[in-house]
């Protein structure tokens, strides 16, 4: 693992530098857009709308739409005066039971590793977690967004999840939440709960499940490898500038005007010597 982010924990008067790794990778199998018949990439060009050409990276700013179509350009010195107050700095606010936050809040998940001068206060915050039973609720800064995040511990490491923000979770506002609930039978109920008894385990073994259509899927590329079934994209045509099409005709008949006249004149293109510039009177 690579480490993506270098800063410290905040832990009352205590300061724990630490290293961010992602705590997970996606395996998906990558895909990428092609032409069906020759298996050439489809690429994408970043093209501004209103002067209809291609923006160079470097010219690329952010912007806000305002809801009458009006557009609020940021740039980066915009974004870099806002006030960061926990940049490069996890900050621990409170301590709460884990069950007290619900999993929906739940964002994206980090490993802290403690910088060598830092093992000490690492491991003692990470016990005393670990015997608290809680969980520590932070505030940090990542890719210049502020967000709440969690501590806990895992396999002997500290964990943070970052979490989203109250008004970012999406209240469930169904119909049938305000029509009279069916009436559920108690032999009905008494079933269903039959049934979870019969599924329940008592700790969940994530190793005996797998992604099943991600194996077919390797299945096929690896038969169409094996069946020498694969494209090799031709190489790329010679770049082409999108032009005027009454300048393209007229830069033709300019060049094969070009190309007729040494023709009429090739007896003349065998003298040699350097040309003389003639005497001013």
């Amino acid at each position: 693992m690579r480490s993506m982010w270098k800063g410290s924990v905040s832990f009352g008067l205590v300061t724990i530098p630490i290293h961010l790794y992602a705590a997970t990778e996606n395996k998906n199998v990558s895909l990428r857009q092609v032409h069906e018949s020759d298996g050439g990439r489809i690429q994408y060009k970043r093209f501004c709308s209103v002067e209809n050409v291609e923006v160079p990276y470097s010219e690329i700013a952010k912007g806000y739409e305002l809801d009458d179509g009006e557009m609020v350009v940021l740039t980066d010195a915009d974004l870099d005066s806002l006030p960061l107050s926990s940049s490069n700095v996890i900050d621990v606010l409170e301590f709460v039971p884990l069950e007290a936050v619900d999993p929906l809040h739940y964002d994206r998940h980090y490993y802290l590793e403690p910088q060598k001068p830092a093992v000490k206060p690492y491991v003692l915050l990470r016990d005393a977690l670990q015997k608290s039973g809680q969980v520590a609720i932070a505030k940090v800064a990542l890719r210049q967004r502020e967000t709440l995040a969690l501590l806990r511990v895992h396999a002997d490491v500290l964990v943070m999840t970052t979490m989203l923000w109250p008004d970012e979770v999406r209240r469930p506002d169904f119909g049938f939440l305000d029509d009279e609930p069916p009436q559920v039978r108690p032999q009905e109920l008494s079933m269903a709960g039959s049934l979870i008894d019969s599924l329940s385990e008592p700790v969940f073994d994530p190793d005996k499940y797998s992604d099943q259509y991600r194996e077919a899927l390797e299945a096929v590329i690896e038969a169409k490898v094996e069946g020498k079934a694969t494209t090799k994209p031709r190489a790329k045509a010679a770049k082409t500038e999108v032009v005027d099409l009454m300048a393209a005709l007229e830069a033709s008949v300019s060049e094969a005007k070009k190309a007729r006249k040494p023709a009429a004149r090739k007896p003349a293109a065998k003298k040699t010597g350097t040309r003389r510039t003639p005497k001013s009177a």
